[in-house]
């Protein structure tokens, strides 16, 4: 009956115009605590830039939303089973979503109250991690590879994110490959993993079949994910990429800009 009078009273208030009121934003799980970020530079992500870079929101419902929580799920399934830390988010080629694909994938692990996540930019030939959040980099991960800065004056927390934290990289990086392969590279990696052991750490990598960046660095990286674009990536491309990446465990795929409503992983 409780039902049937709410249905009922829905009706009437249609009827007369009465707008229903939005529905409140969903309370956080139970066990999540606040992070405070005291030393960790934090900037405040201009919403109209997110939307247009299609950045999903913390807490956000959509079917991207969902299947980007599904990618999350079975990612760190897999990466649990054998205590893996570090992923690799890759692709063929240019224009498969790859740095979208990470940054959504990185918001979902981290609205998991039990892990928090580092994003890593990697593809110092065309960084796209800093322009995807509209953030202005003063210094980033090129300049401490390139011994210009230390890793605490680079890392940003973007508000609304709790439990993410991004390490933007500010310019391209000549010679890029040579900096993936150095023990400077090692060497940061090694922090990172070190400095915050609890935290799952995803590294946006150039495209595998463009350059030699991603083979460079994938030492380096536990496992990796491949994303690949409906309608654009060639299946030719995908096996010579997994080829060329062979050393480096493949956790899952990632199928971009799928005609289905929702995108797939396996």
């Amino acid at each position: 009956m409780e039902k049937l009078r709410k249905a009922l009273d829905r009706a009437r208030d249609e009827r007369n115009g009465v707008r229903p009121a939005a529905p409140e934003a969903p309370p956080p799980p139970p066990d999540a605590a606040p992070y405070s970020y005291t030393s960790t530079r934090v900037f405040t992500p201009d919403a109209a830039t997110l939307e247009r870079n299609r950045v999903l929101a913390l807490g956000a419902t959509s079917e991207v939303a969902d299947a980007f929580r599904m990618l999350r799920t079975q990612v760190a399934q897999r990466m649990g089973e054998h205590e893996w830390r570090t992923l690799s988010v890759v692709s063929p080629s240019r224009g498969d979503g790859r740095t979208l694909a990470a940054t959504n994938l990185a918001i979902m692990l981290a609205s998991d109250p039990r892990y928090s996540v580092l994003l890593c930019d990697l593809d110092l030939r065309a960084p796209g991690v800093a322009s995807t959040f509209g953030l202005d980099v003063k210094a980033g991960v090129d300049d401490v590879l390139a011994g210009r800065a230390n890793v605490e004056s680079c890392l940003v927390h973007p508000a609304g994110y709790d439990r993410l934290v991004l390490l933007p990289a500010r310019a391209p990086l000549a010679r890029s490959s040579e900096y993936l392969a150095s023990s400077a590279t090692h060497q940061l990696v090694a922090e990172l993993k070190n400095r915050y052991p609890d935290r799952i750490l995803i590294f946006d990598l150039p495209p595998v079949l463009v350059t030699d960046d991603a083979l460079a660095f994938t030492p380096c990286s536990d496992c990796a994910l491949m994303v690949v674009s409906e309608g654009t990536t060639r299946r030719e491309d995908v096996v010579r990429s997994m080829e060329i990446l062979h050393n480096t465990p493949i956790v899952g795929t990632l199928l971009n800009r799928s005609l289905a409503r929702k995108s797939a992983a396996a």
